[in-house]
């Protein structure tokens, strides 16, 4: 089991978009209300009085859409200037990274996830739930900004869905022949979206390797991610090709994570809510840090029993109930 010192902290479960694979068409989503969600002196907190002292060093923001969170450049570098954060990214869709970047960027953020799933302006409006003004042009300009700016590595995260964007692999995995930019191909899950997961299913990332390979050639790259990725690279290419395979390889034995919540809830696993804990009502009702500090000592000591070791076969009723967008990703 990896040493667990990597938090991924949601700061929002809101998005300005709705991508099929995280809230289906229609769906009615409960939001939390703003006074429910962890203030930014509730996080800061928590990551400096409970997560740092039991080894939390390494820390991703996410949503929902992270950049929808007010003063979100603040608590960057509120972060970012803690002595004994070693590492911290965000994940985005870019839609409002253009003229965010170079603030994140001189805040403290030095690695940024940028979610692309289409390099067809038409599909990525269709994959995003958007029926105005395409959107498509914002969030190019946006992953443009990020690395003018300088972020590195710079990566970009498309989930396969078949007849949707599985054609587009060798075009989106052509970026990285002349830029420094790291793709990672992500299988599809069934969460957020089980109808959708159910009609189309998922492609294995061995046959996108497959795909790659015959065209371009594929080599095994010695760079190494924080995640799950298994990493490879085109002969020459100045970036690399992660893949991200959930569910054709389990990795819970390599997971180093935990999820936090916008209304702080600490949960061990993507696929199990058991031994999750509620960190926010604990701070509010005047729980002392070092209280806190055992209840997340005693959820690391379990948490290899807590992963879902067994892939998706049905098995995650009653354990499962919020989207990928309430989860964080």
């Amino acid at each position: 089991m990896n040493q667990v010192d990597y938090l991924r902290i949601s700061l929002i479960d809101r998005c300005n978009f709705q991508c099929q694979y995280c809230m289906p068409e229609g769906s009615d989503l409960e939001y939390i209300l703003r006074q429910n969600l962890l203030t930014d002196e509730e996080l800061l907190t928590l990551i400096r009085e409970v997560f740092i002292p039991v080894g939390f060093t390494r820390f991703r923001l996410t949503g929902g859409e992270p950049l929808l969170r007010p003063r979100v450049v603040d608590l960057v570098g509120a972060i970012a200037s803690l002595p004994q954060t070693q590492d911290l990214s965000m994940t985005t869709n870019a839609f409002l990274l253009a003229g965010m970047a170079q603030d994140l960027y001189d805040a403290g953020l030095r690695r940024i996830n940028i979610s692309l799933d289409s390099l067809d302006p038409e599909t990525f409006d269709k994959i995003i739930g958007n029926r105005g003004r395409s959107r498509w042009q914002q969030v190019w300009e946006g992953i443009l900004a990020a690395h003018r700016v300088g972020f590195d590595p710079l990566k970009l995260n498309v989930v396969v869905i078949p007849e949707v964007n599985e054609r587009e692999v060798l075009a989106l995995a052509a970026l990285t022949i002349d830029r420094e930019w790291h793709v990672r191909f992500i299988e599809f899950m069934p969460i957020g979206n089980n109808q959708l997961f159910g009609d189309k299913g998922w492609v294995a990332s061995a046959e996108l390797r497959q795909q790659i390979r015959d065209v371009f050639g594929l080599t095994e790259s010695q760079v190494r991610g924080n995640g799950p990725a298994d990493v490879f690279q085109i002969p020459g290419a100045k970036g690399t090709l992660g893949f991200i395979s959930q569910m054709s390889e389990c990795f819970c034995d390599r997971c180093n994570r935990m999820r936090l919540s916008a209304d702080g809830w600490l949960r061990p696993c993507l696929l199990n809510e058991t031994g999750q804990i509620d960190l926010k009502t604990a701070l509010r009702a005047g729980v002392d840090p070092a209280e806190l500090r055992e209840r997340v000592s005693q959820l690391l000591a379990i948490k290899p029993e807590i992963n879902f070791k067994q892939r998706f076969s049905g098995t995650t009723k009653g354990v499962y109930t919020r989207t990928m967008s309430q989860i964080g990703g």
